[in-house]
């Protein structure tokens, strides 16, 4: 059963948000009328998409990833999603595309701490070429990748990419190491 647009929105911020999240951010977060999102809320509820926790307290399910493309990560998918690359495959980071910044990232989390201090072009520059997704699905990193590009059809910039870009990727790494059962990287 294909879903709508409209569901395809709610199962986006859902993944993004990663978190039990309330119906009103929901509608908020896609420009929706509470009343509205609630129905179709209700509907993926039904159809196995999402677990109502509580009264407006929504948590996307595994099944609502998988209609996403989102398969369930392994152990040993995490460990290596999280692992060390060797420079070759290390992500570049770049103002332009002849002007590298010199700084690269040899995995998820160095990544995570590399974004915090690069230039905001250089993040705006990778961001709408697709560069970060790229990479991400290039480690294996696919539920990432999805947020990625759930990111850039925000069509946000500045510091408010940043800072959300270093959230998901944070939460990401956490979530892996969980899964590892790592307590640092």
């Amino acid at each position: 059963m294909s879903l709508s647009s409209i569901e395809m929105e709610i199962l986006e911020s859902m993944l993004l948000n990663g978190k039990p999240i309330e119906a009103i951010q929901i509608a908020n977060e896609n420009n929706k009328e509470l009343s509205v999102t609630t129905t179709y809320l209700t509907k993926l509820t039904h159809r196995g998409y999402v677990n109502l926790l509580k009264k407006e307290l929504y948590m996307l399910t595994d099944e609502g990833k998988k209609t996403l493309g989102i398969q369930p990560i392994t152990k040993e998918n995490a460990k290596s999603i999280i692992a060390y690359a060797p420079h070759d495959k290390a992500f570049n980071f770049h103002t332009d595309t002849n002007e590298p910044l010199h700084i690269h990232a040899h995995s998820l989390y160095d990544f995570g701490n590399k974004i915090t201090r690069v230039d905001l072009k250089s993040i705006e520059f990778h961001m709408n070429k697709d560069d970060f997704r790229t990479w991400f699905d290039y480690l294996g990193a696919k539920e990432l990748a999805k947020k990625t590009s759930i990111i850039k059809k925000k069509k946000i910039g500045g510091e408010q990419l940043r800072i959300l870009l270093c959230t998901t990727v944070d939460q990401h790494c956490q979530e892996l190491m969980k899964l590892t059962e790592q307590t640092t990287i």
